[in-house]
């Protein structure tokens, strides 16, 4: 690829579909800084904003799988800019909405409309762009895109005292109708190449490397985001006796992390996987990281919180590596079927892990608008049992196929087993990663 057409193809593909999924990420993370202004504009309780946020995250997993196929289909040109127009109505209705019902139907709409924000752009890279640079694109994607969570701190706090959160999401409306229109008349369309295999969604679904990987990062990742997107703010006052400045400043510290993080993994995953290594290590170890933050906060370590929060922020640009291993698992026709599949249980789990958090916040009486210690910490360490288990689980075939290793020693071998030659799995169960060719144009 020529230098000056690949500068054509970031500005005409790459960037398009960067400014849709940095408006995905504002929306998704916006409530934590409307919060109040929900609760005392429109009477909201905890268990109804934490629904109000998560409901997000349920629509948008419930949308992965179709739009996955019709990214498949139609390519993401016309499937991003549709749902972007979907979005901008939804956050037209939010900014006028004035009872819960309104405000969860708007949220709603905004969460369909932006569903295919990270998938399109994925899709759109995997078409365009040579594969042995997917990694390296996709983490830039996710850092430029998360900037969406940095500017819902700190500037959206200076939106929200001078204009008022009605007002402003008026301005994102209007914002995410232009993109809309900006991706329909300037991104070109891609055929897609059909293979000799089937391109179904029974492929990604029955494949068992699928279902060992994808567990352990939906409930770290979406976990992530439900921490950053909604409970954040709330620990960081109530536990840690932040003001409200104080509380802004860290948000907008987590967010430059999170930014900081996708460009961490897309360059870590790319730089490896040139070594013939497979990202599935990266995820394994990023799990550890994210679990043993959130243990250093639940069992008050005195560190200073700003360490493992940072931690939580960094897990959210996961995806980067989680979209990595998936692009190692299946072909390109299957991209969208795939990362769709895989965002079902990312989103499916925010939802889950954020929607269950206020219900048993709520279960604890507030003292002075604050709940206890102890409320995050059931919340919180549930979330980290589930989280334990998944590594267990992906980790299984790792201690297998070590205990093969050492009993084919004859040190470690006991003397009554016999030498009999046995199956231990099939070939779906191995992964060949090649190293990309360091001569490979771009």
């Amino acid at each position: 690829m020529q230098v000056s057409t690949a500068w054509r193809r970031i500005a005409r593909v790459f960037l398009p579909f960067v400014a849709g999924y940095y408006l995905s990420y504002l929306f998704r993370t916006i409530n934590a800084m409307i919060a109040n202004h929900l609760s005392s504009d429109t009477g909201v309780g905890t268990a109804d904003l934490g629904l109000l946020t998560s409901v997000y995250f349920l629509v948008f997993a419930a949308a992965q799988i179709p739009i996955g196929i019709l990214l498949d289909r139609f390519g993401p040109r016309r499937v991003q800019s549709v749902l972007l127009l979907l979005a901008a109505a939804g956050a037209g209705l939010f900014a006028i909405s004035t009872d819960f019902l309104s405000l969860l139907v708007a949220r709603a709409m905004i969460g369909l409309g932006v569903a295919a924000a990270l998938t399109a752009g994925l899709k759109s890279i995997v078409l365009w762009f040579p594969k042995e640079r997917v990694a390296l694109l996709n983490g830039y994607m996710v850092m430029l895109g998360s900037l969406g969570a940095v500017t819902a701190t700190g500037p959206v706090e200076h939106l929200l005292a001078w204009i008022g959160w009605r007002q402003l999401f008026k301005v994102l409306a209007a914002a995410t109708g232009a993109t809309a229109i900006l991706i329909y008349a300037v991104v070109p369309e891609r055929g897609i190449v059909p293979s000799a295999a089937r391109a179904t969604l029974g492929s990604v679904l029955g494949d068992r490397r699928f279902w060992r990987m994808a567990p352990l990062s939906a409930t770290c990742v979406g976990s992530a985001w439900s921490l950053q997107g909604l409970w954040a703010s709330p620990w960081l006052t109530d536990v840690e006796g932040l003001d409200r400045a104080s509380l802004v400043r860290q948000l907008f510290i987590m967010s430059i992390v999170l930014s900081a993080g996708a460009w961490l993994f897309g360059t870590t995953v790319h730089s490896i996987k040139r070594r013939g290594i497979g990202a599935e290590a990266v995820l394994a170890m990023v799990a550890v990281l994210f679990i043993a933050a959130e243990l250093s906060l639940i069992l008050r370590a005195s560190l200073p919180s700003i360490l493992p929060w940072s931690v939580v922020a960094i897990v959210g640009t996961a995806t980067v590596v989680s979209f990595a291993v998936i692009a190692d698992y299946f072909p390109p026709e299957l991209a969208g079927r795939a990362n769709g599949a895989l965002n079902v249980l990312h989103f499916g789990w925010a939802f889950l892990a954020q929607y269950s958090t206020g219900l048993i916040l709520e279960q604890w009486s507030a003292n002075d608008g604050h709940r206890p210690v102890r409320a995050y910490q059931v919340a919180f360490g549930l979330s980290i049992a589930l989280q334990i288990a998944t590594l267990v689980w992906f980790a299984l075939p790792w201690r297998r196929s070590v205990a093969s290793w050492m009993s084919s020693i004859l040190f470690f071998k006991p003397v009554d087993v016999s030498y009999a030659v046995v199956s231990v799995g099939s070939y779906e169960d191995l992964v060949i990663l090649l190293p990309a060719d360091d001569d490979a144009e771009w």
